[in-house]
């Protein structure tokens, strides 16, 4: 938000100049967020009695905008579509996701969420994404730009380095 304290005590106005910063800092950065939303992702999914994967392929059916397919969360996940069905089976018991046939090929399955647990997610889930929101408010349209590029182009690294390496 506008005026608001950084983590160094400074006030820090949208569009303000930043301190230099190294690829080794971004990265560091980068490192830092990541292990701390790796223990957070743990802690959202232990809140709600679910693991980490179960909880990578809820988030990816709440954050479709049509219902996704066994396939696609196999993909998101990085599991095999045999281990997607052990996913599925625990989030539908839990009342988290609801599967149909699709109509034109009856081998497949549509997943989508089941709107009270979207918002069992988003009690639990929404205080930080409100603190996120506040955090974006401090930087002008051009600096979220920048950021969100920077952030599509890292999430696509780490995917096809998933793909070939792991």
């Amino acid at each position: 938000m506008q005026g608001e304290l950084s983590g160094h005590g400074e006030r820090e106005e949208q569009g303000a100049p930043r301190p230099a910063a190294t690829a080794a800092d971004a990265i560091g950065a980068l490192d830092d967020l990541v292990a701390t939303n790796l223990v957070g992702r743990q802690e959202l999914a232990r809140n709600l009695d679910l693991s980490v994967k179960d909880l990578v392929c809820f988030a990816h059916v709440l954050e479709s905008d049509a219902p996704v397919t066994a396939g696609d969360l196999a993909a998101r996940a990085h599991v095999t579509t045999g281990a997607v069905t052990g996913i599925l089976n625990r989030l539908e018991r839990g009342g988290f996701v609801e599967r149909r046939p699709d109509p034109t090929d009856r081998r497949r399955v549509h997943v989508t969420p089941v709107p009270a647990a979207a918002e069992r997610v988003q009690a639990v889930y929404g205080p930080y994404a409100k603190l996120l929101t506040e955090l974006c408010a401090r930087y002008s349209a051009d600096e979220l730009a920048v950021i969100t590029d920077w952030l599509t182009g890292a999430a696509a690294l780490a995917r096809t380095y998933l793909e070939d390496s792991c």
